[in-house]
């Protein structure tokens, strides 16, 4: 069973940039699809972008395109989400995950979770 540990998160102002990183371990993490979802107080988790195993095809929701960036390292077993001109509306505990189907990036493919990261951003 793949583990993932999550890192990066923290306070920010608005308009500013973060780095989240989530470190892969017990598993061949090259097989599996990766991605992140967010849940803020009160919400459900949502999906915030999502890569496949090859790093060649990446799929963002409507509230972060053109904001963040996902990318992935299968050598180091590492994958990142580069958060760019933050919200307040993007304050959230932040959770990586890993999905069995490693072209699949809808939610459901997702069952590896990290234990989350909060990301607060101030206005």
């Amino acid at each position: 069973q793949i583990q993932l540990v999550e890192s990066g998160g923290g306070l920010v102002q608005a308009e500013g940039s973060l780095r989240l990183s989530c470190a892969a371990s017990g598993g061949r993490f090259s097989s599996y699809a990766g991605g992140w979802f967010r849940q803020a107080p009160g919400q459900e988790r949502e999906f915030v972008a999502g890569i496949v195993w090859s790093g060649t095809s990446k799929k963002y929701s409507e509230a972060v395109k053109g904001r963040f960036a996902i990318s992935r390292d299968n050598d180091k077993n590492m994958i990142y989400l580069q958060m760019n001109n933050l919200k307040a509306e993007d304050t959230a505990v932040y959770f990586c995950a890993a999905g069995r189907h490693p072209y699949n990036l809808d939610s459901a493919n997702f069952e590896a979770w990290g234990q989350g990261i909060q990301v607060t951003v101030s206005s």
